[in-house]
């Protein structure tokens, strides 16, 4: 957070207009193991039109210039610039060994800028990454000063984790809003499938899904989106609104969501690429469905959900439920 906030004046003099806070975390429902935490803090300008895209950072425009389906100025862009952290843990992390069936010890931090624009109701994203897999994501260290905080057992596994990695990414995600009833006053629905994949030394897998909202006001935006790379969507529509008038009007919905992905590669159960490293067998299925509700006032949004995700290796006792908060704010 103190990265990007510092890193702003020098992008251009342009100023971010939606700030974003996501968190994940299993606690919501009482465990802790497998993805067990995941922040992630984003910085976004809002959607314009090449005539007045200047508030676009300058060192972006090489970049989602040539990016294909962000490249055309005639159409509302955006970027966002965000930093991250997910941990992964064993069931067991009293054991101080390494666990063969288990979950291997993960931290994972990074960095990222996303490329966005809209066009016939298609809203298209790139995600660029970098990141450390290991030791040096200090995973380890947010994981024990969380668990001090609130007075719990510290893991006693980490000197098994991964190894240190640096990590690259490239995430292209589609999504439509389809089948919409209307935004603003009054009760409405719509659609928002998605299609995407991402590629690097990190993740390889293709994605599709879709979510359904329906209640009082929605937002004109493009959905709740979970801790998944390419899928940004709280950029605003332009410099005073944020998907809806920032004059205290009151919105919410309901929502279902479903993501499922043909995984390839995951570094945090495949283990190290050019290391010897704890490693398990994962499933090349993984489905997730989540739940939840979204309140918009002004220029304010938040939600909360519930996300149950399949198994991802073949020794995982059981699926996955964890919890998410999102708050944005445009300003």
């Amino acid at each position: 957070m103190l990265l990007l906030m510092t890193s702003a004046p020098a992008m251009g003099g342009s100023s971010f207009d939606t700030l974003t806070v996501y968190w994940e975390n299993d606690t919501f429902v009482g465990t802790d193991a497998d993805y067990t935490n995941g922040l992630k803090v984003t910085l976004s300008t809002p959607y314009k039109t090449g005539v007045t895209e200047s508030h676009l950072p300058s060192w972006s425009y090489p970049i989602i210039n040539w990016l294909p389906f962000v490249n055309d100025p005639a159409t509302p862009r955006a970027v966002s610039v965000s930093i991250g952290q997910d941990i992964y843990t064993p069931e067991d992390t009293q054991r101080s060994d390494i666990i063969e069936d288990q979950r291997p010890y993960a931290g994972i931090t990074y960095v990222s800028t996303g490329y966005h624009s809209i066009t016939n109701g298609r809203k298209n994203s790139w995600e660029l990454i970098i990141g450390i897999l290991g030791r040096h994501s200090y995973a380890e260290d947010i994981q024990n000063w969380a668990h001090k905080v609130i007075d719990s057992q510290r893991a006693r596994g980490w000197d098994n984790q991964l190894k240190d990695e640096p990590l690259l990414e490239a995430v292209y995600e589609a999504q439509w809003r389809l089948y919409h009833s209307g935004t603003g006053e009054g009760f409405n629905y719509d659609v928002i499938p998605h299609l995407g994949g991402r590629i690097g030394n990190m993740s390889i897998y293709a994605n599709t899904g879709a979510e359904v909202r329906f209640g009082w006001g929605l937002a004109d935006d493009y959905g709740t989106c979970p801790i998944r790379a390419g899928c940004e969507t709280d950029s605003a529509s332009d410099d005073s609104e944020a998907g809806f008038p920032a004059g205290g009007r009151f919105g919410f919905h309901f929502y279902l969501a479903a993501d499922g992905r043909v995984v390839l590669r995951d570094i945090t159960l495949d283990g190290n690429t050019w290391r010897e490293s704890h490693s398990v067998d994962k499933e090349n299925l993984v489905a997730d469905l989540m739940s939840g509700i979204g309140l918009e006032y002004g220029r304010i949004k938040a939600s909360y959900s519930y996300t149950y995700r399949t198994k991802q290796f073949s020794s995982q006792k059981r699926n996955q439920i964890f919890g998410a908060i999102r708050v944005s704010y445009s300003y």
